[in-house]
């Protein structure tokens, strides 16, 4: 047996020897796929509460603003109502501390003279979806009227975003 056969021989069988493989491979394609649908949500963090403060005799008209963040896909036309609270009557709005009430209101326009309701089309605030959020300002009113004993008084208006 020649060197050189021994020296192939040795080599093969510690695996030193070199082979010639090839790695193989395969390409194929994964679909992704995202469908988004027409949606609206309003902030957890808003609306905000609309606090008229501490007041005394109600002689005079008492303004306050609170806002509504409002979410929705681009091109989703929205409107948002709000409801006529616990009076379920939105000319009728009261806050409400036992059977004592103080009458108020909200508007949809910073002059106080569009009463903000809950017709589509009519007293709702309507928008267009941009992908981000777009805040809405409530104007509140407490108009002049008998004031009621001392205490707090409260009421809760459903907003509702109809798109």
């Amino acid at each position: 047996m020649s060197i050189k056969a021994i020296a192939c021989a040795v080599l093969v069988t510690f695996g030193l020897a070199s082979t010639s493989a090839f790695a193989a491979t395969v390409t194929n394609t994964m679909p992704v796929k995202i469908t988004i649908q027409n949606a609206c949500n309003i902030s957890t963090t808003a609306p905000t509460t609309l606090d008229f403060g501490t007041q005394g005799p109600l002689v005079a008209n008492i303004d306050q603003t609170s806002t509504i963040s409002v979410t929705c896909t681009t091109g989703a036309a929205y409107n948002v109502g709000l409801d006529g609270g616990g009076a379920g009557n939105i000319n009728a709005r009261r806050m409400i501390n036992g059977t004592n009430t103080v009458g108020y209101q909200l508007y949809s326009n910073s002059a106080r003279t569009t009463v903000w309701g809950t017709t589509v089309g009519t007293d709702t605030v309507a928008g267009n979806g941009n992908g981000t959020s777009q805040t809405l300002t409530v104007y509140g009113r407490v108009p002049p009227q008998t004031t009621p004993p001392a205490a707090v008084y409260n009421d809760t208006v459903n907003v509702t975003v109809t798109y």
